[in-house]
């Protein structure tokens, strides 16, 4: 059998590929074309005859590039540019983002009313006047309120029960003629924007997404309430089959910062994630529920994992509900923050305050033919290649991988940079930016011991997972990331590889770093090293 192609080798060791590019180009050109591109403050002239070199010409000094395949060979490899992370090595604390800066088309009118007598009135009327594109612009990067609710009045029709001087109490509904009720939204993209914009008065937020019914009528069907206020949506038609749900922060609970996430608002929202993959296999499994019509307490939370393992164990898997599947693997994903650029692409997927998703998956289902056909989960591949792994190699990958996270060398070899690809650890779990990042910035958290799903998760696993969720999120914002895709890689409940450890991924949506070819290939680019960009969340960490 082939090696598995991953960074980890089996003595516990990264392996980095390292190109030293030199080499010779045959020229076909035929004509030079001599220009004047400008011209010197002096006012000699600048030419473009770099551009047309004569006979062969030869790259002797090409940048260096790191190829580092990633641990998990099916997310490709990464590709460090040392020209880039060179210059990030010599100051790795500057690693980072500027701060949202302030922008507000009310002042800049004012300004131009006062020093240039610009036309008088409200700023509704010139608002009103922006082409389209530039209403989205600014709704997206506008931080002045009265900018947001006067875009806010153009988006959609409000309710005033209280007059025009006070917040909107509500929004204005009408029916259609098959009877059905729906709110009066004049552009949707338009509203989007302005309900996930962290500048709107909260009040505005209130009526316009947050209200429960607001969005739609998915009904909530679970609730933490333990110092904090986290909802449970079920999503019955969804783009994920068979359902999944929205554990979103509450209304009275506003939350669109990551930094503004508390410790409880975290293991309120895990909580519902952890309770509700439980429960549905508790059901599937015929057993006795400690309760219903409120959250279950953590201890009871506890001894229902422990009797649907034992369940599992047991051998009898047969779901109850003959229409449905044998579910036996779960999902979880967060979409933190949101970005829509005038053009109308839409820059990240997630809306109105924070929430997480989750779903179960099923083993298979009747393909075409009425033949059982076998269902995707990512954390699949995760099983299928430390498999692969150990048959090669005599080793288990996880052992190896965590030898290499604890033992590791710096990429560029630099003996006086900083080494460790730790962020932040406990017994449990550990932090760390992977060797070959997906993102230039990407985080991942790992269990140091085998836990293959959240059902293998102990209340201590948990609460861990939970906190190293967090800190992860919080950091990453602290350096200035507002959008982040937060993934898990779990095994199947019945898998028979044990060795397999729960994996989460935080993904950044970075500027200047749009999805193109070479994502499109699995060859991610990198700016930095990794060894640099963990120091720099580590620094970030101990500042929040």
């Amino acid at each position: 059998m082939k090696a598995p192609r991953t960074c980890v080798s089996p003595q516990g060791k990264f392996v980095v590929g390292i190109h030293a590019p030199k080499f010779a180009v045959d020229n076909f050109r035929q004509k030079t074309n001599k220009d004047v591109l400008g011209r010197l403050p002096d006012g000699g002239l600048v030419e473009n005859l770099t551009n047309y070199p004569s006979g062969q010409v030869r790259a002797d000094a090409a940048d260096r590039i790191y190829e580092i395949a990633n641990a998990f060979p099916f997310r490709g490899s990464t590709f460090i540019n040392s020209a880039w992370a060179d210059q990030k090595a010599q100051h790795p604390d500057t690693i980072g983002l500027s701060t949202r800066p302030d922008c507000s088309l009310a002042t800049c009118l004012k300004q131009w009313q006062q020093e240039k007598g610009g036309p008088k009135g409200p700023v509704s009327q010139v608002l009103e006047l922006l082409p389209r594109p530039l209403k989205l612009a600014l709704a997206q990067a506008s931080t002045d309120p009265s900018d947001l609710c006067a875009l806010a009045g153009l988006a959609c029709d409000f309710v005033y029960d209280n007059g025009k001087d006070h917040p909107p109490t509500g929004v204005a509904f009408k029916k259609n003629d098959q009877g059905r009720i729906f709110p009066v939204i004049h552009d949707h993209d338009l509203y989007d924007v302005l309900g996930n914009n962290p500048a709107m008065p909260d009040a505005y937020k209130e009526v316009m997404v947050l209200k429960p019914g607001i969005q739609g009528n998915s009904p909530i069907v679970g609730e933490s309430l333990d110092n904090t206020h986290v909802f449970e949506y079920m999503r019955a038609n969804s783009y994920i089959p068979w359902g999944h749900y929205a554990d979103n922060m509450a209304n009275d609970q506003i939350r669109y910062r990551a930094n503004d996430l508390t410790p409880s608002d975290m293991a309120g929202i895990r909580h519902l994630y952890y309770q509700r993959i439980y429960v549905r296999l508790a059901r599937m499994l015929g057993l006795t529920l400690p309760a219903t019509g409120r959250s279950l307490a953590t201890d009871e939370l506890e001894v229902l994992r422990m009797e649907v393992m034992e369940a599992l164990a047991s051998g009898d898997h047969r779901p109850l509900d003959n229409d449905s599947p044998f579910f036996t693997g779960a999902l979880w994903g967060w979409n933190f923050g949101f970005g829509f650029a005038q053009s109308g692409h839409r820059l990240h997927a997630s809306h109105q305050m924070i929430h997480q998703q989750n779903a179960m998956i099923p083993e298979s289902i009747p393909d075409n033919d009425g033949n059982p056909y076998p269902c995707f989960a990512c954390g699949d591949l995760v099983a299928d290649f430390i498999r692969d792994y150990k048959a090669v190699h005599n080793t288990d990958f996880f052992t190896a991988y965590i030898k290499a996270i604890e033992n590791n060398r710096r990429t560029d070899m630099n003996p006086d940079g900083p080494n460790s690809l730790k962020v932040w650890e406990n017994d449990k779990v550990m932090l760390f930016a992977p060797k070959a990042q997906v993102s230039e910035w990407e985080l991942m958290l790992m269990t140091k011991a085998p836990c293959p799903h959240v059902l293998c998760a102990d209340t201590e696993t948990r609460n861990a997972l939970d906190t190293g969720i967090r800190i992860a999120i919080q950091t990453l914002e602290t350096l200035g990331a507002q959008m982040v895709t937060s993934v898990e890689f779990s095994g199947r409940f019945n898998s028979p590889v044990t060795e397999q450890h729960l994996v989460y991924s935080f993904i950044p949506r970075l500027p200047y770093a749009p999805g193109t070819f070479s994502e499109a290939q699995m060859r991610f680019i990198g700016g930095c090293f990794p060894e640099d960009f963990a120091f720099a969340c580590r620094k970030a960490f101990k500042t929040q």
